[in-house]
């Protein structure tokens, strides 16, 4: 059983969650979040913790931040589009149980931290932002370093508040490259 609420988008998520694993779920029921949903996910942050899994998508994103706001110090779980999408549709409810569990044992927590090891010229060097790839580099980097993919200024702000470090960095960069080298 895990012992922090996962809060997902709706009831299709809940249950490819109770499929991969035992977890108690609360449903935002999209991105129309009320505020009795809001109480209840911060209730539940302050009593067991709570974890963000919404779809990788736009509509997850801003449900992500949402709470995320409304939650701090909550954990965040994230899964690459390829593995939740079916038949063009991309959802949490699309995941293998395998990729569910995948996702929820790879958390990151956020952080106030207004200091990153990671600066906007690592961004560029990596080729991040400011580079005729810098979209789909963001995209694999999101995975290897298991914080999903956000256009350049969120990725930044992802690397701050969950900490990354410029090793961690360093060699999810290495493996891009080494991956991007055999594509071609």
């Amino acid at each position: 059983m895990i012992k922090e609420v996962i809060v997902v988008e709706g009831k299709d998520d809940t249950a490819a969650i109770k499929r991969a694993v035992e977890a108690d779920t609360i449903e935002t029921n999209g991105s129309a979040i009320g505020e009795d949903v809001l109480r209840r996910i911060a209730l539940a942050n302050e009593r067991r913790g709570i974890i963000i899994f919404t779809d990788p998508d736009h509509a997850g994103e801003r449900i992500r931040k949402i709470v995320a706001r409304h939650a701090p110090g909550c954990k965040h779980a994230f899964l690459p589009q390829e593995l939740a999408s079916r038949k063009g549709d991309i959802g949490i409810e699309n995941a293998s149980p395998e990729s569910i569990r995948t996702a929820l044992s790879d958390l990151r927590t956020e952080s106030d931290a207004l200091e990153s090891e990671i600066t906007w010229e690592d961004l560029i060097d990596a080729g991040l932002i400011a580079h005729s790839e810098a979209a789909s580099r963001r995209l694999e980097m999101g995975k290897l370093l298991g914080i999903g993919y956000a256009n350049g200024k969120q990725f930044f702000k992802r690397c701050t508040s969950f900490r990354i470090s410029k090793e961690e960095f360093l060699t999810a960069w290495r493996e891009m490259e080494r991956s991007l080298e055999g594509k071609q």
